[in-house]
């Protein structure tokens, strides 16, 4: 027992009734006695029937009311392993009480954290976790009453989930944070048992340990609830925003789920948990929130609480020291044996006799033994209530030492009160003949004397009822409920008198300020007074120069003088008071502006660490972000002598867009900077122009180094000096910015020159074909697809006229091959034919839906790359259809080859397909001309696919094969042959690899020059070479056509 006295059943059945008082009674009692029993200093876990008791109670009464009035009382700062009982249980009512019970907790969170904060400043083991728990108990208490769609035991479906997150991410993004503020408390609580039961290496069976983890199945039952609610939040919010916003929320689950997951692996190992709680088991790994589906395979974590059997209800009764209910059935049979004699008749015997009283000897020693135990606990218990009955009388003493501190305090307040009266009734007895209004202050002040005596009489009341509760403490058999009740009184009287009377000072200060009102009207009917004496001055000396025979007259008005002036006196004395008082308040004023003074200078010194702690941290932001912007130049100044990235090309064109880019950021740069050094508190404009000049800036260095790759080996050194210069200027000016004194000198000047030269080396490394003015650019893609039409019709004639010419001058076999092969390519040239006129329609949708009120020409200017790029395919399909032409011509003249054909009509595909391509590039998905125009790339592959199989096929036919018959060689000449033989390959095997090298270098140019090869066909210097081999040499797409620039 603490502090409740446990009461006999005995007694409580005497003095109970049936009528509604004495049904309180017992019920006030019942709750007391289970407080008592279920909150006390034994180091035990807390019995389930008690606090099943004080469940019950909450909802017999529909609230916590009576728990409270017992539990303030609880002597908490004396005993830790009480305060932890304490927070146990009021755990347990929180969840299974009644749900008025969280209202009323509310309004003790004051009592709870003063609690925690005591034991928190304690180095005790059960301290620290009381501590701890009261943090826990706070965090539940603020979120059920934030979040009342969430009852205490955290038990609602779904749709109330849903129904309460609502469809604000807002709302959502805050409830996760709460969910994960909450159960990070709940975890806590559990680290912090399972570390103190670590560092003692106890067992789950001892009371000692099981007093710690009682109140862990509580834990257990929340955390599974909150994990599983903050599951379904993670994946709603995934839902809503990307997954880099919530990169955060991600790493804060992962790391509570680590941290349950091995509470409750720990848990279930534990004895004590397996017979009380069924803990579930969690997944092996958090689930996967950046994939939706993950969500159906989450499974609610479920508690299950087994059911317990039935306690013994421990015995409520006193133990009465006395032997009568013992001895009274051995008295009795005693008696019987001497009335009637023993039932065998041989008991006369002596030794029977002392027998027997031996026994009755022992009996009675043994039961007088247990008496004597019983009697020593019931003193001890009694003992331990004398003692916290003495703790509350002092804490009674220190309430009534207090309570005559305020009423010292009040009788001071009082007597200045007095004082003000006085002082306001003198002034009330000298402005009496100015202001009728005395009369209303007078009853005022009257009315405010009898409420101080009204104060006096009660406080001399409360006096008296305090020292009937002094006298009543003194007795020892008083119940703990009428000491808490009569405390709990006493402190709402002692509160409420001390909110009467701050009300009665904040009336009378009102009152105050009426009179000072009053006393400056009544100055300015003074001054009203002074003019009006000075208006019958004025009047006398009027009169006294017309009534110079009326001496009675004169007399009279002398005397009217004298009177007049005596009060005169009077009011200059009123008005020399007042202003005395005006000075008083005046002296006051300066005093309150000085201390104002001193405070605004405070303040005005925390502004100015403030403002040097912000250009600190601009300045260390500003450091970082040069650190990471040096980081990423150095990485792409790596590249520049990185042997993996020699395989990596780049364009001049590139180049430019990223040299020119990278130009235009240092301007932001500069001007972020200029702002930075006008004012060092605003960092953000400099910090992303680094950024932005970095990332651009190093860019250009990887793409030079890439575009050096394919350029002559001169401009490629100088590229590749520039872009080291440029990165290494660039690294300098960081280096200025990195340091105080050199930051606002900083210059770019070196940088831009560095990117001026990488601009100016890919200018010209640009092909001079793209030299062409804007304005032109409509007008020759009209020109090049009339000429390429032209081109194809052209080609189809031209095949005609061979067939007809070969039919005259071939026959048999040459004849079915050349009929084949310019079948072939005629059927090439219609599918070409049809492709180019689908490509026109296309271009021209393209150009009607895409210029607006702008002309064709200007579109074309507008669209400089895409207009470029159609030029290019254009001139590589006329010529590819050229060039299919002559060489089918030397073919059937027998002075071309077949491999030319193979080779044209691979250029063909690639030259369609690139035509394709760059009117894909503008183009509506759903245009009927670019599936058309599609469909015509498709035909035009496959006749260049005729082509070459008819090539092949008709090679075969013509071609004659010798026959090898060895069969009259000898052993030697066999070996001769077969050693030239080898000499051949290897000499072809030579040959071959030199015209790959050659084919490689043809194609380096190709790309440098792009379309400098134009007219190049027609000197006879740059015929399109054999095509390769497939799987010997990979041809990159689109590498020998002509054009202006890639589309």
């Amino acid at each position: 027992m603490n502090s409740i006295k446990s009461v006999p059943a005995r007694v409580l059945s005497r003095r109970g009734g049936h009528s509604l008082e004495a049904e309180r009674e017992q019920f006030d009692k019942s709750q007391a006695i289970s407080i008592s029993k279920a909150i006390n200093t034994q180091e035990a876990p807390v019995k389930e029937k008690h606090a099943r008791r004080i469940i019950l109670g909450t909802h017999h009464e529909k609230g916590a009311f009576t728990f409270w009035s017992y539990a303030i009382g609880l002597p908490l700062p004396s005993s830790a392993i009480l305060s932890w009982k304490f927070c146990h249980v009021l755990h347990k009512v929180l969840r299974d009480g009644h749900p008025n019970v969280l209202q009323d907790c509310q309004r003790y969170r004051s009592n709870i954290r003063e609690t925690g904060d005591l034991w928190g400043h304690l180095h005790d083991r059960y301290g620290q976790l009381v501590n701890i728990y009261t943090r826990l108990l706070l965090t539940k208490i603020s979120f059920h009453v934030k979040h009342p769609e969430f009852p205490p035991g955290l038990e609602v479906s779904d749709e109330v989930l849903e129904k309460t997150a609502g469809t604000d991410v807002n709302n959502i993004f805050q409830l996760t944070v709460e969910l994960f503020d909450y159960l990070d408390c709940e975890l806590k609580l559990s680290e912090s048992v399972f570390r103190q039961l670590n560092t003692s290496m106890a067992v789950s069976q001892m009371s000692a340990v099981q007093c710690r983890l009682a109140p862990l199945i509580q834990v257990i039952q929340d955390c599974s609830h909150l994990y599983h609610y903050a599951v379904k939040l993670m994946f709603k919010l995934h839902s809503c925003l990307p997954a880099d916003t919530l990169q955060g929320h991600r790493d804060r689950f992962h790391e509570q789920f680590r941290s349950l997951k091995n509470f409750f692996k720990k848990a279930s190992d534990m004895l004590y948990f397996k017979r009380l709680i069924q803990i579930p088991r969690l997944p092996e790994s958090p689930p996967n929130f950046l994939r939706a589906s993950a969500l159906a395979e989450h499974v609610k974590p479920v508690v299950v609480i087994p059911e317990e059997a039935p306690e013994d209800e421990e015995p409520e009764n006193l133990i009465e020291i006395s032997t009568t209910s013992t001895t009274e059935p051995q008295i009795t049979s005693d008696l019987f044996e001497q009335t009637f004699g023993p039932p065998n008749g041989v008991w006369d015997d002596r030794d029977a006799q002392i027998e027997s009283l031996k026994k009755e000897v022992d009996t009675l020693r043994a039961e007088m033994e247990k008496i004597k135990l019983e009697a020593q606990r019931y003193i001890t218990q009694l003992k331990a209530q004398v003692n916290s009955l003495e703790g509350e009388v002092e804490e009674q003493r220190k309430q009534k030492q207090k309570a005559l501190v305020d009423n010292e305090q009040l009788r001071d307040e009082l007597e200045r009160l007095q004082r003000v009266k006085q002082d306001s009734d003198r002034s009330q007895r000298l402005c009496a003949e100015a202001e009728k209004k005395a009369n209303a202050t007078e009853i005022r002040y009257t009315k405010l004397k009898e409420k101080h005596s009204e104060l006096i009489n009660t406080h001399a009341e409360l006096l008296r009822k305090n020292a009937d509760t002094a006298k009543q403490l003194t007795v020892t058999q008083q119940s703990q409920e009428e000491v808490a009740r009569v405390k709990e009184q006493l402190a709402f009287q002692v509160e409420q008198v001390k909110r009467e009377a701050e009300m009665k000072l904040e009336d009378q200060s009102v009152q105050m300020e009426q009179l000072r009102q009053e006393l400056d009207a009544r100055r300015e009917e003074l001054e009203q007074a002074q003019r009006s004496l000075s208006h019958a001055k004025q009047a006398g000396v009027e009169l006294s120069a017309q009534v110079d025979a009326l001496h009675a007259e004169k007399e009279v008005l002398r005397r009217s003088v004298s009177e007049k002036e005596c009060e005169l006196l009077s009011t200059r004395g009123l008005v020399k008071e007042k202003e005395l008082q005006l000075s008083q308040e005046a002296d006051k004023a300066t005093r309150e502006i000085r201390e104002l003074q001193g405070r605004l200078l405070e303040k005005s010194n925390q502004e100015q660490s403030l403002q040097q702690k912000l250009l600190e941290e601009q300045f260390g932001v500003l450091q970082q972000t040069v650190r990471e912007a040096q980081g990423i130049l150095r990485d792409a100044m790596a590249k520049l002598d990185d042997p993996l990235h020699l395989r990596c090309t780049s364009s001049p064109d590139y180049l430019l867009s990223r040299a020119q880019a990278a130009l235009e950021s240092t301007d932001a740069l500069e001007k972020g900077h200029a702002q930075y050094v006008a004012s060092m508190a605003d960092a953000a404009g400099l910090v992303g122009a680094l950024a932005l000049f970095a990332h651009l800036t190093a860019d250009t260095i990887v793409n030079g180094s890439a575009t050096s790759h394919l350029a002559p080996t001169d401009h490629a050194d100088r590229l590749t000096e520039t872009c080291r210069d440029c990165g290494q200027r660039s690294l300098e000016y960081l280096d200025e910015l990195k340091d105080r004194q050199r930051l606002g000198h900083a210059e770019l000047g070196d940088v831009r020159r560095a990117l001026r030269g990488v601009l100016q080396l890919a200018q010209e490394l640009r092909p001079k074909s793209l030299d062409i003015k804007q304005e032109e650019l409509g007008d020759m893609v009209e020109k090049e697809m009339a000429s390429t039409s032209e081109a194809i019709e052209d080609a189809v004639r031209r095949i005609e006229e061979m067939m007809s010419q070969a039919r005259n001058e071939s026959s048999g076999v040459k004849l079915e091959v050349n009929e084949r092969i310019l079948n072939s390519c005629t059927d090439l040239m219609k599918a070409i034919r049809l492709l180019v006129t689908t490509s026109t329609n296309l271009q021209k949708e393209i150009v009607e839906s895409g210029r607006g009120a702008a002309t064709t020409q200007e579109f074309y200017a507008k669209n400089s790359r895409w207009t470029e790029g159609l030029i290019s395919a254009s001139k590589a399909v006329g010529w590819g259809a050229t060039q299919l032409v002559d060489s089918a011509d030397r073919v059937v003249l027998h002075t071309g080859k077949y491999e030319e054909l193979i080779v044209c009509s691979h250029e063909i595909a690639a030259s369609t397909a690139q035509l394709v391509a760059a009117s894909k590039v503008k183009a509506e998905k759903s245009s009927r001309n670019l599936a058309k125009l599609q469909e015509c790339s498709r035909n035009v592959n496959e006749m260049a696919a005729n082509v070459v199989a008819s090539t092949k096929s008709g090679q075969e036919q013509i071609e004659e094969k010798d026959t090898m018959d060895f069969s009259g060689m000898s052993l030697i000449k066999l070996k001769k042959e077969e050693m030239e033989t080898q000499v051949k390959v290897l000499e072809l095997e030579k040959r071959l690899e030199g015209e790959r090298v050659r084919l490689g270098e043809l194609r380096k140019q190709h790309y440098v020059l792009a379309g400098g090869c134009e007219d190049a066909p027609e000197d006879g210097e740059a015929k399109p070479a054999p095509a390769p081999r497939r799987g010997i040499l990979k041809k990159p797409p689109i590498a020998q056509k002509p054009g202006l620039a890639e589309p």
